[in-house]
């Protein structure tokens, strides 16, 4: 009989992902899958041909490790355009494998054993096991409401002599909710005499809806020039597979932000890289991507006008969240199986990012799906 070697985990209590428990649920009950963030149509032929030719242009060998230039200068000029602030590509900007690689590489670099990072709750289960990795220790605090808002003064007692980090997430997964200006002014208010990082998390930066703005923390003097920004072309551009990121910070953060990724992946999909830089010469591409979804939202939404769910609409992200509760006092991980199963369509329950599995009796819904998956979901719910 084998002998089990000792092995101290350093993340003993990590349960299986919710994203994986539904949509392993989902495929097996083949169930409209609106749990999962991913699109289930394709990407812009545009973008696709671009790829080819990379591919066939022979950009099939390692990339720079910072990303290639050009793709850096593209991200560079879309920020210029966006938020009217330079970042230098040559210092100040890396290429990612995905968003989820960018934090991980930005928590890695700044967190030590017993730095405490204040998470915002609900948060992308992601967050909370990278801080651990490093020995850091998650400090949870709740958002507050249906409009999921900042509770000042829980945060401002948050921060303490052994705070190195501040992690906010805008547009935000899963409410669909957004930072306003005057958050943003507050949070730069409420930094301004530490020296606490923030890392900000904006994978649904170009997905805003209603004419509002998304409120980027390089807008901001004080918030730029302590944040790493994260953020992906695979969300944007409906090529979750191609894992394509990018992160902007300082040139002093982004110098010990690559020292770990040289040695986490080195580099990243050259001839993505190469498809990316070129197709982001239009900014029609990303610029009309918040009306797109928009108009995702809304078709959604209008197939459930006379069901018994209740919904604010969401103000960005592809995420719509759904109160069920003139529906089914289960709890929401008990009633999200139960429509998987019974109903066949597949969602994501909210109390498994709250503090303490909070239940507010609301699913989170993806609506980055083909108008006849919309519809046919909208259907289904709408008959509950």
């Amino acid at each position: 009989m084998k002998h089990s070697l000792p092995f101290n985990s350093k993340l003993p209590e990590l349960e299986t992902s919710i994203f994986d428990t539904m949509s392993r649920m989902a495929h097996e009950e083949k169930a409209i899958n609106l749990s999962q963030g991913f699109p289930d149509f394709g990407a812009d032929p545009e973008l696709l041909a671009c790829l080819q030719d990379a591919l066939q242009g022979g950009y099939n060998q390692y990339a720079p490790l910072a990303g290639i230039y050009s793709l850096r200068e593209a991200i560079a000029g879309k920020t210029e355009k966006l938020h009217g602030v330079d970042y230098d590509p040559a210092t100040e900007i890396t290429i990612t494998n995905g968003a989820t690689q960018a934090l991980y590489t930005a928590l890695a670099c700044a967190v030590q054993p017993g730095d405490e990072v204040i998470v915002l709750k609900p948060a992308y289960d992601a967050y909370e096991p990278a801080i651990k990795a490093q020995g850091g220790i998650p400090v949870l605090l709740q958002l507050q409401g249906p409009e999921y808002r900042i509770d000042w003064e829980a945060l401002k007692a948050a921060v303490g002599p052994r705070t190195r980090m501040l992690m906010i997430n805008t547009p935000h997964n899963p409410s669909g909710t957004l930072l306003t200006e005057a958050d943003m002014k507050q949070l730069e208010e409420l930094l301004a005499p530490t020296d606490i990082l923030l890392l900000s998390d904006e994978v649904y930066e170009h997905l805003v809806f209603d004419g509002r703005e998304h409120q980027s923390a390089c807008r901001f003097p004080g918030l730029r020039e302590r944040s790493f920004i994260c953020a992906s072309f695979g969300k944007t551009f409906h090529v979750t597979g191609w894992k394509l990121g990018y992160c902007l910070a300082p040139a002093g953060l982004m110098k010990e932000f690559r020292k770990l990724h040289e040695f986490v992946v080195f580099c990243v999909n050259h001839p993505a890289q190469r498809a990316v830089a070129a197709y982001l010469q239009v900014p029609a591409h990303y610029l009309e991507l918040g009306a797109f979804f928009q108009r995702k939202r809304d078709r959604f939404l209008a197939g459930l006008e006379g069901s018994r769910f209740r919904w604010t609409p969401a103000q960005g992200t592809y995420f719509q969240l759904l109160d069920y509760t003139a529906i089914s006092e289960q709890g929401d991980v008990a009633f999200a199986e139960e429509l998987t199963r019974k109903h066949k369509v597949a969602s994501i329950p909210i109390s498994v990012f709250n503090l303490n599995r909070t239940d507010p009796k609301r699913l989170r819904f993806c609506f980055a799906k083909k108008d006849e998956t919309l519809d046919r979901a909208a259907e289904i719910l709408r008959s509950l």
